[in-house]
């Protein structure tokens, strides 16, 4: 089995012939993720892609190594995106919950819900036993790195006093539970979420997730909005009176 090393320095790669290996490897990628590896042919790719079978041996080699090719290929695109949505983290905001919220959306329309996304999540669920070695670099750079980059944001968060978090990586790993826990089950049909079910998901897991890390009111704060509140029911009662 071809390993990512090996791919990384393959004859295609070095081609200029980008667009046609570019028609090959999504070709491919649908092919596997409806069929599986033993469930596909190289014909079928090759149909799919525009191109002849021959056209397919030359670029990628055989199916083990297209294979390979097309876990490459997803696990790269994923986990840029991936990096780059994390880059948009609000450290320093003005709005917690409204920030969250619009980054939540960002994380699962973006990462988890896209075709990469959707495609690795399919494949993996399809051959990761039988090829386990060639989702390592996903692994490392997909969820590997989400949780420390989040652990870590959180971290400043609860710093900053803006969350009460013990532990930023159990808070982390909840975070992204709890984005994915109201999302449809349809992504892997090839049914992504509408932006507003997006949205619903998203607001709903933040809310959650400020409820049970979201900073405590001080007892000062408490009486103060106690003392509102009384001060509200009284002005009502007068009025009520006054009528």
């Amino acid at each position: 089995m071809t390993s990512a090393h090996d791919l990384a320095i393959s004859p295609f790669l070095r081609r200029g012939q980008a667009a046609k290996c570019r028609a090959i490897l999504e070709a491919a990628t649908a092919v596997f993720c409806e069929n599986g590896v033993a469930g596909a042919s190289i014909d079928t790719i090759a149909a799919r892609a525009g191109v002849s079978r021959q056209t397919v041996y030359n670029q990628m080699g055989d199916k083990e190594k297209l294979f390979a090719a097309v876990v490459q290929d997803v696990s790269a695109r994923s986990s840029g995106q991936l990096l780059e949505v994390l880059g948009s983290f609000p450290d320093a905001p003005g709005d917690l919950e409204q920030e969250l919220i619009e980054f939540a959306v960002r994380l699962t329309g973006r990462c988890m819900c896209d075709a990469a996304g959707t495609a690795l999540r399919k494949l993996i669920e399809n051959e990761g036993e039988r090829y386990p070695q060639l989702f390592a670099t996903w692994k490392e750079y997909g969820p590997g790195k989400t949780w420390p980059a989040l652990s870590a944001r959180f971290a400043k968060l609860a710093h900053e006093a803006r969350l009460e978090i013990e532990d930023p990586n159990l808070a982390a790993r909840q975070f992204m539970a709890l984005i994915n826990a109201d999302l449809p089950n349809t992504v892997h049909l090839g049914q992504p979420p509408t932006p507003a079910e997006l949205r619903s998901a998203a607001t709903n897991a933040v809310r959650t997730f400020l409820r049970a890390y979201g900073p405590r009111p001080c007892a000062a704060d408490v009486e103060r909005e106690v003392e509102r509140r009384l001060a509200k029911l009284a002005r009502g009662a007068d009025v009520g009176r006054g009528s």
